[in-house]
């Protein structure tokens, strides 16, 4: 058991049944009345957040997580094959448990798969990864690179905004938490 106020970004707990990492927390003193934990919990079994606030000094169970690493190998048609990297054992995933991480991955790609117990609750990305631009439309001269953007297919089938300035065949800096262009690379 923890304290609520014990919650870090990150911690995964167990409250009602599911599982939950801790994506925001607040601890709030009012004048009149007593202190609690706003906090804004993500749900690892379906994906869903939500807003729970808990009574200061209130206890939680903590869940016991364990991230193997494992290599993406191949998408199957149903399911994404992953390939334990300690004792080669692959593992099957279902395509609509994770199927807007692996936007961002490439075959062969490293990744930390996130397990409780012997379930399997999803992949952990990393903050950026790096990716190739498939497809975009030529850059016109006298474009700048303030003066807006242009979608970009990237080789993984995901679309991202980019400036002007990016040509098809550029390898690009994407963030993972919004799909986001950070710059070249």
């Amino acid at each position: 058991m923890i304290s609520v106020n014990d919650f870090k970004t990150g911690l995964t707990i167990e409250v009602d049944g599911s599982i939950w990492r801790v994506v925001d927390f607040q601890h709030v003193k009012p004048g009149k009345g007593a202190a609690f934990v706003r906090s804004k919990l993500k749900n690892l079994r379906t994906g869903g957040v939500q807003e729970k606030t808990f009574r200061a000094g209130e206890k939680v169970a903590k869940a016991q997580i364990d991230n193997r690493k494992m290599q993406y190998l191949y998408d199957d048609g149903g399911n994404y094959v992953f390939m334990d990297m300690d004792n080669y054992e692959q593992i099957e995933i279902p395509q609509t448990q994770i199927a807007d991480e692996m936007r961002y991955v490439l075959e062969n790609t490293e990744l930390n798969v996130i397990m409780y117990g012997s379930e399997i609750l999803g992949v952990d990305l990393p903050n950026t990864v790096i990716l190739e631009v498939a497809e975009t439309e030529p850059n016109i001269k006298g474009d700048t690179s303030s003066g807006g953007s242009k979608p970009a297919i990237m080789e993984t089938g995901l679309t991202v905004n980019v400036p002007f300035f990016v040509n098809q065949g550029d390898k690009l800096i994407v963030n993972t938490q919004d799909g986001s262009y950070v710059s070249r690379a």
